[in-house]
């Protein structure tokens, strides 16, 4: 009879996340409007004051209050007036753009115009500006890559939001509309599971660059890779993504024994009776692998091969007995009867990854070239190499922006029409991860891509070509020749693309972190949860308490995003 009581609550806890049916697009495309808002604020102030250079204990305090209790705020105490959230965020950062006067070109934030000094180190605040910007430069390092600042936010927004709500979802203070529905509809955290391997999707382009560049510039020539690449290659690349992949699979595992042996309040229909999303992500390094040969081969789009998985999975589902058999078989008594929604749904979340990757892949090297094309090569133009590097790159942005919105708009009809009554009349399933789920998820983070965007053309001028921390012995040979005769223009055209000081100063500290170690911090969200829900009734607790433990909870995740940053540590799994 001791039981009693405990498994009364375990049943309360289940059907608390059970049975639900979401909200509307609109609702949950104005509570996330909120992170985009909260990015505008934290730009204007570093825009038009540099408020946030140098990285003082008081502009820790404010980032965190415009980055995280902003987002905090949206899903709890404003859950039903996010716009006016929204409105509270974006008033004053118009008014600071409009009112304000921007910083002269020799503030921190742009930078002097001649050639700056090497920065130091001593900065206060987790790891100094000069230590983002400026590693080491080595032979291995492929010079295109670019950290976008405008990236950085939108990813680390939304892991911001994943680690709240992951919590947050387990207390009354959330609103139901907002948690995982049963099997079709829309909610908040259902868009939040896809965006979270949306984003792993697009910072994996990185991966793909650097070995493109690599194969591009080594001499072995194309016989050797060939018969390298075909067979050796994709069997070493094979045997890599296996070995990311054991670390996710083990996190599995404990999740699964300490759901199993803690007796934890599960929701079956989510995954299955065992799988659970780690076990999700352990799967999709060896399986993208596969698919990013065949997309190499065959497809020569990654976007392109996504979509056809995609659709090829809706016919099978729409088609065959398989949705029937995911939704209303009995379970067992064989394992992938028992976890059918994990195993089956895995598919989507596959080709959710490769439209990442697709849309990653122009987001993660600098394109500049072709814009700067456009710039009078002049070389008696005495034109400060700062401000072509600064005007190249607002260029290159704009050819982005423009590329984020076409895709935006593309999916977004077609996932209007897979959902049309006049057309497919196909509902959304997170559970089942089909067309319409995959499309609702694509469309809307190339969206949040391109707000991000927005945001940070507004924000402080900065150049992925600026002359800061040059080193002569890196510097190309183009380069080089270009200074000799005078053209500074040039010179900025062929300079290596590179993270700069002035990068580090556009982006959040602590947006920067939570991005630098999602997964690491992920974890110790997941595991604060877990002991959250073991030690305290979350149910039957007053709003004001729980909102003194989610903001307590959320200065220690981001504490220890901070402390993993400042250690200069990184978590790859």
């Amino acid at each position: 009879m001791s039981k009693d009581p405990a498994a009364h609550y375990k049943i309360r806890k289940e059907a608390f996340v059970s049975n639900l049916s979401g909200s509307s697009l609109t609702e949950i495309n104005l509570v996330t409007l909120v992170a985009a808002s909260a990015v505008f604020l934290w730009t204007a102030l570093q825009a038009r004051h540099s408020f946030f250079t140098p990285y003082t204990p008081v502009a820790l305090v404010a980032d965190f209050l415009i980055n995280v209790c902003a987002i905090l705020f949206a899903i709890t105490l404003y859950s039903s007036a996010p716009l006016a959230l929204t409105i509270f965020l974006v008033t004053p950062g118009i008014l600071l753009l409009s009112l304000g006067a921007r910083p002269g070109r020799g503030n921190p934030v742009n930078g002097p115009a001649t050639r700056p000094k090497r920065p130091t180190a001593g900065q206060p605040g987790p790891r100094s500006a000069a230590s983002v910007a400026a590693p080491s430069r080595t032979a291995s390092q492929t010079p295109t890559l670019v950290v976008r600042p405008f990236l950085t936010h939108y990813r680390g927004t939304m892991l911001v939001v994943t680690c709240l709500a992951i919590l947050a979802v387990d207390f009354p203070i959330f609103p139901r509309r907002y948690a995982k529905v049963e099997t079709w509809g829309t909610s908040l955290m259902d868009l939040g599971v896809g965006s979270f391997v949306f984003s792993a999707g697009v910072v994996s382009a990185r991966a793909i660059v650097r070995s493109d560049d690599e194969a591009s510039h080594s001499q072995s020539g194309l016989a050797r890779r060939k018969n390298s690449n075909s067979n050796n290659n994709f069997a070493a690349r094979f045997v890599k993504a296996l070995r990311h992949a054991v670390p996710l699979f083990v996190l599995g595992l404990i999740r699964l024994y300490s759901v199993k042996g803690l007796d934890y309040a599960e929701h079956v229909t989510e995954y299955g009776v065992h799988w659970n999303f780690f076990f999700t992500l352990a799967l999709l390094p060896p399986f993208v692998e596969i698919s990013d040969t065949a997309t190499r081969r065959v497809f020569k789009s990654y976007e392109v091969f996504a979509l056809v998985l995609t659709v090829t999975y809706e016919l099978v589902l729409n088609n065959t007995t398989l949705l029937s058999y995911i939704l209303i078989s009995p379970r067992g008594p064989d394992l992938l009867s028992k976890n059918r929604e994990g195993v089956f749904s895995f598919v989507g979340y596959l080709a959710i990854f490769l439209f990442g990757r697709g849309v990653g892949v122009p987001l993660v090297q600098f394109n500049g070239q072709g814009p700067q094309n456009s710039i009078d090569p002049n070389p008696r133009q005495h034109i400060p190499e700062i401000d072509v590097g600064i005007e190249n790159t607002r260029r290159e942005r704009i050819s982005i922006l423009r590329s984020l919105i076409v895709r935006s708009i593309v999916y977004a009809t077609l996932y209007a029409l897979s959902t049309n009554l006049h057309t497919f009349n196909l509902s959304v399933s997170r559970r089942l991860a089909n067309l319409p789920y995959v499309l609702w998820v694509v469309a809307f983070n190339t969206a949040q891509l391109f707000l991000f965007g927005l945001v940070e053309a507004v924000g402080p001028s900065f150049s992925y070509t600026q002359p800061t921390l040059r080193d002569p012995d890196t510097d190309s040979d183009e380069n080089k020749d270009a200074r000799r005769k005078g053209n500074l223009v040039e010179a900025a055209r062929t300079r290596t693309p590179t993270s700069t000081a002035a990068t580090a100063t556009a982006t959040s500290t602590i947006l920067r972190v939570f991005n630098g170690n999602g997964l690491a911090t992920f974890l110790v969200a997941n595991l604060l949860t877990g002991l959250v829900n073991l030690s305290l009734n979350t149910l039957d607790m007053s709003p004001a308490k729980a909102m003194a433990l989610l903001i307590g909870y959320a200065l220690i995740v981001t504490a220890v995003a901070l402390g993993l940053d400042m250690s200069g540590v990184k978590i790859k799994l």
